[in-house]
């Protein structure tokens, strides 16, 4: 019989993961209804449309930055074999965390279609806080990853995790610097800044690279 707090003790993912998946789901749909829809004269649609280019270029990189989260969550979890309570909460803070995303991607999105220089620099500090709390919701989970083996499926190097610290360490760094710059210089370098960060976790995912990977390594694939 294994001892209490065994291995055998704590629940497979499966569950967790589901949730995770409807949660980002729900997300990702939730990004829609921040693009504004026009109320157009009649022969103004065309105009209208043009002016929504905020909500577009807020949509796809909002879109692009769940995506990379959703990545590195399954990338995550297909190492895992077990869960524990404190797991459990720190994948609530991810998920809550991701969940607030729509709010400042149409904060923003509205502030340079229809606001003032004020509106803006306000808006992406809203965002360059938001975001900062998202990076920093994933701080808790790799080092307790590393301390916790029972959670990792045995195949799967000790340093592995402890070295994605610096990921989120660096996302939040860059949020302070554009909330900053944003708010005392201008707000369209803040701006500049968010796209380049979610470039930057998109480029080090190890959820996309090791889809690619499993890609190359899969049987028909033309990769070397």
């Amino acid at each position: 019989m294994q001892p209490d707090g065994g291995q055998d003790d704590l629940p497979a993912t499966s569950r967790l993961e589901a949730l995770s998946d409807a949660a980002f789901a729900i997300i990702i749909t939730l990004l829609v209804l921040e693009i504004h829809r026009p109320d157009a004269a009649p022969g103004k649609l065309a105009e209208e449309l043009l002016k929504e280019w905020p909500s577009y270029l807020a949509y796809a990189v909002a879109f692009v930055y769940v995506g990379v989260i959703l990545l590195n969550h399954h990338y995550m979890f297909a190492r895992l074999c077990k869960l524990d309570l404190p797991l459990n909460w720190i994948n609530l803070g991810i998920l809550g965390t991701a969940a607030l995303i729509p709010f400042p991607t149409g904060v923003l999105a509205g502030a340079f279609r229809d606001g003032n220089l004020a509106d803006q620099k306000a808006a992406v500090v809203l965002y360059a806080l938001i975001a900062g709390l998202m990076s920093a919701a994933w701080l808790p989970v790799f080092p307790h990853l590393h301390r916790h083996r029972k959670l990792v499926k045995p195949n799967v190097p000790r340093s592995m995790f402890a070295a994605q610290i610096m990921r989120p360490i660096i996302g939040i760094l860059l949020y302070v610097v554009a909330g900053l710059l944003g708010w005392f210089v201008q707000p369209v370098l803040a701006v500049s800044i968010f796209v380049f960060i979610v470039a930057y976790y998109a480029w080090t995912s190890q959820g996309i690279h090791a889809g690619y990977r499993a890609l190359a390594a899969s049987p028909g694939s033309s990769g070397s």
